[in-house]
């Protein structure tokens, strides 16, 4: 199991804050997140402003995305300078293939079956550089042996998540960092999947980026996400030249004054239009009920469901990965047969939303899952089978 706080508190059901009837079982965090409340009312408030644009002010652009970036650096343990603001993984993991350097025959190391947000600008990469992407497949150990065996002195990037999407199948970050240390290569995670759900430290795995969108564990809105920029690439190439990444651009008199320079740290990587009036405020209060709960109190939590849940599944004949080798907020149900190919279908008709990724049931809870809600999903399913 990942990392756990030995003072970490259980949370009560958190329900009351979201809406979600009683009557439905909504499982499936790692698909979206619903909003709470205060995150839906934080974007009509900003949907409104722009309602009156007599009334949006120069500080407007500039100080909520401040506000944001730098609860989310409060939460992995950085700072302001090094976070950006982008809408999406694919937007931050493209931004990272940018900035790393990679030289004819070198390797791009990958897991197998990872999402496509953390492949495609990899592909491209390769194929500039005349390099490649290796996909390391999984063992029956887990995923971080066949790891470390694929870095070599050739391995310029290793790009992974903290677990797999399909599974919650763990990646031992420390054993990888260390490896990728002693090549000299360079660590991009996909931060998707994990961050608001486990406790993460930069300062712990130094890694060269980490993009991390909002709409799932981190509770806040579509399009909009933070990538993670380590110091040493805060003079490299953004994506977009947004004028708001511009030193001196709040000054809104002066902009023909057209600016070299960039805002400090990792300000130049980020997107164009980052004021999002209507998703910054939404971001920003998911954020600070995220920290409020505390990381290490959300996943203490989710550890319980997830554990209770499984011991439970198994009087259906599924399993899932040990748990010493998943991420505590995260299950993957398998079982020797084939599973029903109706049957979210079947569980959506009893009010049970779960996922289907390959051949497990990915079952994902969150602080608004009740016991009633585990209880309807073990009888929706016994049923479906």
């Amino acid at each position: 199991m990942p990392d756990s706080t030995p003072d970490a508190q259980i949370i009560p059901s958190q329900r009351h804050l979201f809406d979600i009837p009683e009557d439905v079982a909504y499982l499936n965090c790692a698909y979206m997140a619903p909003n709470l409340k205060s995150v839906t009312a934080a974007g009509i408030g900003g949907a409104q402003l722009k309602a009156q644009p007599w009334t949006v002010t120069a500080p407007d652009f500039f100080e909520p995305a401040e506000h944001a970036r730098t609860l989310f650096a409060q939460m992995i343990g950085a700072t302001a300078d090094n976070i950006a603001i982008v809408p999406s993984a694919s937007y931050g993991i493209a931004s990272a293939a940018k900035n790393l350097p990679l030289g004819k025959g070198e390797e791009i190391i990958t897991l197998a079956e990872q999402f496509p947000s953390n492949v495609y600008a990899w592909r491209d990469a390769a194929q500039k550089a005349d390099a490649r992407v290796v996909a390391v497949n999984k063992r029956q150990d887990g995923w971080t042996q066949p790891l470390l065996d694929a870095i070599t002195s050739n391995t310029a990037i290793v790009t992974i998540p903290h677990c797999h999407w399909t599974d919650g199948a763990m990646v031992d970050l420390d054993a990888v960092r260390a490896r990728t240390r002693d090549v000299g290569a360079a660590l991009v995670i996909d931060a998707c999947q994990t961050m608001g759900a486990l406790p993460f430290d930069v300062t712990r795995y130094d890694p060269d980026f980490i993009a991390a969108p909002c709409y799932k564990w981190l509770l806040g809105p579509y399009a909009m996400g933070f990538l993670y920029v380590a110091p040493r690439h805060h003079e490299g190439s953004p994506l977009e030249q947004t004028w708001t990444a511009r030193e001196k651009s709040q000054n809104f008199a002066r902009l023909v004054d057209y600016a070299t320079g960039f805002q400090p740290g990792a300000r130049r990587y980020d997107m164009g239009e980052r004021a999002q009036f209507h998703l910054m405020p939404m971001a920003t209060a998911a954020l600070q009920q995220i920290l409020d709960w505390g990381v290490s109190n959300i996943a203490a939590t989710l550890i319980e469901k997830t554990r209770a849940l499984t011991k439970d599944a198994a009087s259906l004949g599924f399993a899932a990965e040990p748990e010493s080798r998943r991420a505590g907020h995260y299950l993957g149900l398998t079982r020797d047969e084939p599973l029903p190919e109706d049957l979210l279908e079947k569980l959506a008709q009893a009010n049970v939303f779960v996922s289907v990724r390959g051949s497990a049931i990915r079952v994902t809870p969150h602080l608004y899952t009740s016991d009633a809600d585990m209880e309807r999903f073990l009888t929706a399913l016994e049923q479906a089978l």
